[in-house]
């Protein structure tokens, strides 16, 4: 079984052109089934004799563990997505996954900062880059773009310069799945990063780098990791924003959310995530209506 979860990664990784990070949490999920399947011994596994009962087992170990339903679905949805290739590839019959149910998930929705939270932290972080080190144009470029755009953080670090389009005010993003979208970004994104690309010329020429195709670079010169990107995120927002928990993911909700409460077409919302399905791109539907209910509770004298 070992061999079969090694063809399915090179199968991901090369001709679904999935995402290292895809690839990597795949193979971590697929590898602690077959562990649960060799009973913690370096067994051999024969891949036949796995049936949905043997499935059910290995959820059932997650949850005794206390796993989140979140983790849990992940792992699930790893284990139908190997069978599916298994029996593709004709070396299985039947797909027993199939008859598993995923776990029923727990609705949360996220805190994300509202418009003028969003806004009013921007526009200090503006002003702290005039007085501040130059460095901070770029900290300020990928913040006003992440929450212009609401690009993944992957996506943002995936732009190289020719991705941005400055006259039409547009990016060319590589999404999921290697799949192409354009996405619109606003006039202070677009002035946040022409002050950024004299901060970028200039590390280029001291770090001897002419070729480096990438848009937001580290110091040395080198393409910014999404690790980097998440610290920038959560290091600005607690020095210039209101008290609440982010990460670049944060602000895509927020980005989203927005359009939505100021009447933006789902449809369109969608296009511009990157959404395969409209389902995704509804649940911000949830955050806006429970926006709206905290905003009557605390304002209407009859809540």
């Amino acid at each position: 079984m070992d061999e079969l979860i090694e063809r399915y990664v090179n199968y991901l990784r090369y001709e679904r052109n999935a995402s290292p990070h895809t690839v990597r949490n795949y193979r971590s999920d697929l590898l602690q089934f077959w562990d649960y399947l060799a009973e913690g011994r370096a067994a051999a596994v024969d891949v036949r004799s796995v049936d949905a009962l043997r499935i059910r087992g290995f959820l059932s170990m997650l949850f005794s563990r206390q796993e989140k339903k979140s983790s849990i679905a992940r792992k699930l949805s790893a284990v139908r997505a190997f069978f599916k290739f298994l029996k593709r590839e004709g070396m299985l019959a039947e797909n027993p996954s199939a008859l598993v149910s995923t776990p029923k998930q727990d609705k949360t929705l996220p805190r994300i900062m509202t418009e003028e939270e969003m806004n009013t932290f921007l526009d200090r972080l503006a002003e702290a880059t005039k007085i501040g080190d130059p460095g901070m144009r770029r900290d300020r470029a990928l913040l006003e773009l992440l929450y212009a755009s609401g690009l993944r953080v992957s996506e943002l670090v995936g732009l190289d310069l020719r991705s941005v389009n400055f006259g039409d005010n547009v990016l060319l993003v590589r999404g999921k799945g290697r799949k192409e979208r354009v996405v619109p970004f606003g006039s202070k994104a677009k002035q946040a990063l022409e002050d950024y690309l004299v901060v970028r010329e200039k590390t280029l020429q001291e770090r001897k780098k002419p070729g480096q195709q990438a848009l937001f670079l580290n110091v040395w010169g080198e393409r910014l990791t999404t690790r980097s990107v998440d610290r920038l995120v959560k290091k600005y927002v607690r020095t210039y924003g209101p008290a609440v928990k982010v990460s670049p993911h944060s602000l895509r909700h927020a980005f989203a959310s927005h359009l939505l409460t100021e009447g933006a077409d789902l449809r369109a919302i969608q296009e511009m995530l990157g959404h395969t399905s409209l389902a995704t791109t509804q649940k911000y539907t949830q955050v806006s209506i429970k926006q709206l209910i905290e905003v009557y509770d605390k304002t209407h004298p009859k809540a």
